[in-house]
């Protein structure tokens, strides 16, 4: 079973990170919240408290096949700050392991150089960090093993998105008539 890490640094969008969590645990998708300080809790951009499943100094990422950033301010620039995350993060992107960001955090893989040659979203305005990219307006940019969304009200396209790679298109249909996303 794949196993995947979603980052929580102090300002991250809560709907960002909660909805992928949300839905690939609803996969059935082995989902590990992971703090980016030493401290479990985290304060997301609109002040709601998340405690994290673990501290990324404690955490084991073999068996990882997937990170998630979520996006919002200050938690992109609290991420892209976060020495062990960006060096774990070219690590997978070498090693052929995916990678994925919405909103604010595409430009953290922008930074990286780990956009060159691939089409990316990202929130309006973070376009110029899309270093080497071909930056794309469509609500989720899959390219290879890189997966890009553009904000809070993408948040569950992308995390279907994710379902779909890591389970099956199946699933995500699944998951998405389940929770209604799309009917009336």
């Amino acid at each position: 079973m794949s196993r995947v890490c979603v980052f929580f640094a102090e300002g991250f969008e809560e709907i960002e990170g909660l909805t992928v969590v949300d839905i690939l645990r609803r996969a059935g998708v082995d989902t590990q919240t992971v703090s980016v300080s030493e401290d479990r809790m985290v304060t997301g951009s609109h002040k709601i408290p998340v405690e994290a499943d673990i501290c990324i100094k404690e955490a084991d990422f073999s068996g990882t096949e997937l990170l998630v950033l979520p996006g919002g301010m200050p938690g992109t620039r609290n991420l892209g700050n976060c020495e062990v995350l960006t060096e774990l993060l070219k690590q997978f992107y070498r090693e052929g392991k995916k990678v994925a960001a919405i909103c604010a955090a595409p430009s953290v893989l922008g930074d990286l150089g780990l956009l060159k040659g691939k089409k990316a979203a990202c929130y309006p305005g973070f376009e110029e960090r899309l270093s080497g990219a071909e930056v794309v307006y469509d609500t989720v940019a899959v390219d290879g093993n890189v997966t890009t969304s553009r904000g809070m009200g993408t948040a569950i396209p992308f995390a279907l998105a994710l379902t779909e790679q890591l389970v099956s298109e199946e699933k995500a249909k699944e998951i998405k008539k389940g929770i209604l996303y799309g009917h009336v």
